[in-house]
């Protein structure tokens, strides 16, 4: 495919400066991946578009204050991003001006509280450095370094929280995983309050997220490989939920990446841990994902890409364009979209359903072994209905409505003794003394 089949037009002053003062009050865009149908909505509102039982999966990466300006010997000015940690206090980082910085440039940062000396040349002209401090190598980052905002954003960051998650612990990321940004304690709590399974994964962001497609063929793109984790934790929560039929729910691209990485052929997650340089684009069959929450991304990005693997491109590429004429806001301190099927908990209802169905015909049947007696005319006529709920108890529905049950995930006001292992085989066995 070629790279200009993801492009659109975006008017610049739709490109996000600043986050807004609540973070979930941004907007949220629903696109239906199937029909490509579109709804407008809140953020804050997504509780409404979530499903007991659903397992929200979310990038618990905390970004590092990556962004140092420094001075050369000479007196000329340097910029570096930190990238990635290579052993002890050597690390990869992306150098402006990079001509400028060969092997042996040495560079002082906060009037000689840090100071680097490069190294080597990596791949893609990325320069190591190993540097020299006193004290604490993240106080001094914390001191000294600037959160490592997108070219596109001009404007300086107040609050460096803001372009943090709420749930952000492990330090590594040199980008926020940005669809995170929207959701707030009190949301999460309101997520979790619905039955909804939040899963923690790492994948800390790097070069990756800052590189456009260079190729014209987009088969042609490599990409940078970010670590990731899995724990045991988060593969019990996200297979528990796959295995019982609920959608699993990435928040972010980077979420998704790694659930993808780290998937094995049948859907499964293990526990685990190592580097990924995962693309996936139009073509791709997702292993893992049902739906994905994420911001609007950039014309030609991986990102972009990637979404448009899930939605389709033609669809992804109407609801962009839909964006930019309802004045939705783009990028990192954007709005948020919701893919996923819309056409609602189907599944839930022909559970609920099911389960009344049951609790009719285990009425029907305790009733009529009240007033039957021993008549074998009477048992006869009672054998469908009592083969109907012994062919139930054994089947993987009844296992599946048994464990939402004991997890809380049924309507509180649903009747559901045939739930009840031990009523409903006392009921059967009483059918069949009275049949003999």
């Amino acid at each position: 495919m070629d790279v200009k089949d993801f492009s659109y037009e975006l008017p610049e002053e739709l490109i996000a400066q600043d986050p807004i003062p609540n973070r979930s009050d941004s907007r949220l865009m629903i696109l239906d991946k199937t029909t490509g149908a579109i709804r407008h909505s809140v953020f804050h509102d997504i509780v409404n578009e979530l499903r007991p039982g659903d397992c929200l999966v979310i990038n618990n990466t905390r970004v590092i204050p990556a962004r140092l300006y420094g001075v050369r010997e000479t007196g000329g000015s340097v910029e570096i991003l930190l990238l990635k940690r290579r052993e002890n206090d050597v690390w990869e980082t992306l150098v402006k001006p990079g001509k400028k910085c060969r092997p042996g440039t040495k560079i002082t940062f906060g009037d000689g509280r840090l100071t680097g000396e490069i190294i080597d040349v990596v791949d893609d002209g990325n320069r190591l450095i190993r540097f020299t401090y006193d004290g604490i190598f993240e106080e001094v980052l914390d001191a000294l370094g600037e959160m490592p905002l997108p070219p596109y954003i001009t404007h300086k960051l107040q609050d460096k929280n803001r372009y943090q998650t709420v749930y952000a612990k492990y330090d590594g990321s040199a980008a926020a995983p940005t669809a995170g940004l929207h959701f707030t304690e009190e949301l999460l709590n309101k997520i979790r309050e619905k039955g909804v399974e939040i899963a923690e994964i790492t994948l800390h962001v790097g070069l990756g997220t800052f590189r456009p497609v260079k190729v014209d063929r987009i088969e042609d793109h490599h990409m940078h490989s970010e670590f990731f984790m899995i724990d045991e934790t988060a593969s019990r929560i996200i297979n528990q939920a796959k295995k019982s039929g609920h959608r699993v729910i990435a928040v972010g691209t980077t979420s998704c990446r790694t659930l993808e990485s780290a998937a094995l052929d049948d859907g499964t997650v293990p526990a685990k841990s190592g580097w990924t340089d995962i693309f996936i684009y139009p073509g791709y069959r997702f292993k893992v994902l049902d739906a994905l929450i994420t911001n609007f991304h950039l014309p030609e990005s991986t990102l972009i890409m990637l979404v448009s693997a899930l939605a389709g491109r033609e669809h992804v590429l109407n609801a962009y364009r839909t964006a930019v004429s309802e004045r939705y806001r783009f990028f990192s301190f954007g709005d948020a979209m919701f893919i996923a099927d819309t056409k609602g908990p189907e599944e839930e209802t022909e559970q609920i359903r099911r389960i009344r169905h049951y609790e009719v015909l285990s009425d029907e049947l305790q009733s009529a072994l009240e007033t039957a007696g021993n008549d074998p005319s009477a048992m006869a006529a009672l054998k469908p209905k009592a083969d109907e709920l012994s062919a139930y108890l054994s089947s993987s529905e009844w296992k599946k409505d048994f464990s939402d049950d004991e997890a809380g995930l049924l309507p509180k006001d649903l009747k559901r003794g045939v739930l009840s292992e031990d009523a409903l085989y006392d009921l059967l066995e009483l059918y069949k003394e009275r049949s003999n």
